[in-house]
């Protein structure tokens, strides 16, 4: 899902550019208000996790690459989407500058598709979900956000006349998909284990061990 530096005329690469920028800033102030010395560390190995996982490419046709993100599991452990922003830009800057992974012009899209759109969709979808039952939540709303995150980067592909649009869409929804299906299975699992672990760790709407103490 990463956008290469060329794929987007350098006009529209601004307009995502300054998206990711009020994002970010938002983000930030996330981070002063809520990350203490307990949750930090967690925030960490999951970005490690996160920039390991995004390393797995899939190419695809008529679109970018396929590959797990991480923004809904940010985004329901934290309990703000502002977190999978925070995380996905730290992550795509890095792999952007080291590694050349994504165009640093298409930084600003990348940001908005994986973090913005991945965390909001993320913690949204869970949040709606999440009565009818917390793994089911947490599956689809992994799902749901690299989904949508793909379609709204093969639109933006179309709109910069890269691919065309219906190609661009079947191929990059069909591939992430099935990407997502992994995405939602990694996201329960990892927090599974951590309310097994470390409940403490997580918001209260998402760990069924402070839920039980409540009772």
């Amino acid at each position: 899902m990463h956008i290469p530096d060329g794929f987007i005329p350098l006009w529209q690469c601004a307009i995502y550019w300054f998206i990711a920028i009020v994002a970010i800033g938002f983000a930030l102030r996330w981070a002063r208000e809520n990350l203490d010395e307990k949750n930090i560390p967690l925030l960490a190995v999951l970005a490690a996790g996160i920039f390991a996982i995004q390393a797995m490419n899939v190419p695809i046709p008529w679109g970018t690459s396929g590959h797990m993100v991480g923004a809904a599991l940010i985004a329901i452990i934290f309990f703000s989407p502002w977190a999978a922003v925070l995380v996905l830009s730290i992550v795509l800057i890095l792999q952007g500058l080291i590694f050349g992974d994504g165009g640093m012009t298409a930084l600003g899209a990348n940001i908005v598709n994986m973090g913005l759109i991945g965390g909001f969709v993320g913690f949204y979808a869970y949040k709606v979900l999440k009565g009818v039952g917390r793994i089911p939540a947490i599956f689809l709303a992994g799902w749901a956000s690299i989904f949508l995150a793909a379609i709204a980067c093969a639109i933006e592909m179309a709109w910069a006349g890269t691919f065309p649009l219906a190609e661009g869409i079947v191929f990059m929804g069909l591939y992430h998909a099935v990407i997502g299906v992994i995405e939602g299975v990694i996201s329960v699992v990892v927090i599974l284990g951590i309310d097994n672990v470390r409940p403490d760790l997580l918001a209260d709407w998402v760990s069924s061990s402070k839920k039980e103490a409540l009772q």
